[in-house]
Formats: structure tokens, C-alpha cells, sequence
């Protein structure tokens, strides 16, 4: 039934792909993802800035509910990233100290709620991966419905089960399961060209003629 179901995952991406990622800037993989795709700029890291990366396992709630979240800690494997879709209503708490703390012992990658947590104090002092768009003191209600392991959105960005979720202090981002070899690949080529731009502007040497082309390529007039 539609809003009452619950699936296994059927493909996640790999620990290798995740360790590839992990550490890599979310702002470079989403230049090489030509910066169509974003969780949302409300979704900022709650923790002490840990870079997040692993498969998700993905919920989807209704809000200010956390029922299936609760569910999902139990299902989840060693680095899988719950990322839950509660419609970004902050009115009441999904995840705490508890359920974060539940999560980081199982071995789990992070969280992501697409609404508000609480105990923020202590979530903020601590290295497990949480990213939200909140924070209340208000608990959150256990009665369902909700869905794992089905496709969700948020903002716009579309997450399946076992798609690669990244996170850092620039925000989260899915690289799709079966695109992360080849956006890999381009984020690499993209940190390695800045590297080089940031050591030319040390040496003196960055070539800017770039900007007085695309000036003049808009019909830009400079006056003497």
C-alpha cells in the first residue's frame, strides 16, 4: 500500500566508490555534475564538519514523524546514510542525541533529514555525519505512515536506494548509482585543474585574459 511499505535494497554502491569520494569537495563533484543537482541550501551539517559518504538507504516520512526512521536504523549496514525525504517541516524533531547515537555505534555513515533535529549541542560536539534543515526542542510523534527504499526527492534532487550520498560544509549531494565512475573521473580532472589554478596565482602566473574575453563577448564596453 501506497505510504505503508518497506523494501529491501537491491544494489548500493561500493565501499571502494565510497572511499574514492570521501573527502573529495561536494562543490567539485557538483561542477562536474554541470551543477544541475543539490539537496537544498537549507541542508546544512549539524555535526562538527566530518565529510560525509556512503550508499543511501532512503525514507521518506511524514512530518514530524519518525517511526520509519527508527525502522530503517534497524535495517541499515555499516556506512549506509539514512537520508529521509519529512517535507522540510521543522515544527517538530525526527532525530536526537539517541537516535544519532544508536546510528554512529551501528557503524552507520550519517544522516540526512530533510527537516529538523534536536539536541544540537551535543550532535554539534560530535564527528558522525548529520545534515539537516533545523533544529527544534519539539519531539517527534510514532505513528507512521512512511515508506523505506523507495525513490524520494528533495529539492528537486531525486535519490534511489543505493545511489552514493556525499556530504560537507558546502551540503549533500546524490551522485546516482550509476554514474559515480564517471563523475569520479571529472571530479578529479576538476581538482586537479584548480590545484594548478591555485598554485599559478601563488607563483604569479594565473592567466586571466579569460575574463576580459567573456566581456567582450556579452558586448561589454570598456572606457579609457
Amino acid at each position: 500500500m501506497i505510504g505503508l511499505q518497506i523494501f529491501e535494497r537491491k544494489r548500493a554502491v561500493s565501499t571502494d566508490v565510497v572511499k574514492n569520494y570521501l573527502g573529495l569537495p561536494v562543490a567539485n563533484v557538483s561542477d562536474s555534475m554541470s551543477r544541475l543537482f543539490a539537496g537544498g541550501s537549507r541542508l546544512r551539517p549539524m555535526h562538527n564538519g566530518t565529510p560525509m559518504a556512503g550508499p543511501a538507504l532512503t525514507v521518506r516520512t511524514r512530518p514530524g514523524d519518525n517511526l520509519f526512521i527508527h525502522k530503517a536504523i534497524a535495517m541499515a549496514s555499516p556506512g549506509d546514510v539514512i537520508i529521509v525525504d519529512a517535507g522540510g517541516d521543522l515544527t517538530n524533531a525526527l532525530i536526537g542525541e539517541i537516535m544519532a547515537h544508536m546510528a554512529a555505534v551501528k557503524g552507520l555513515g550519517g544522516f540526512v533529514i530533510n527537516g529538523a533535529i534536536r539536541d544540537a549541542k551535543v550532535i554539534k560536539a560530535k564527528d558522525f555525519p548529520v545534515f539537516a534543515a533545523g533544529v527544534t526542542h519539539r519531539g517527534p510523534y510514532k505513528d507512521g505512515p512512511g515508506e523505506i527504499n523507495t525513490t524520494i526527492a528533495i529539492d528537486g534532487m531525486v535519490i534511489q536506494p543505493g545511489d552514493l550520498i556525499i556530504g560537507d560544509d558546502d551540503g549533500i549531494l546524490c551522485v546516482p548509482f550509476d554514474q559515480v565512475e564517471s563523475v569520479y573521473k571529472a571530479t578529479l580532472a576538476k581538482s586537479n585543474a584548480e590545484a594548478k589554478m591555485m598554485a599559478d596565482i601563488s607563483n604569479g602566473i594565473y592567466d586571466s585574459r579569460w575574463v576580459d574575453e567573456a566581456l567582450h563577448n556579452i558586448g561589454c564596453k570598456v572606457w579609457d
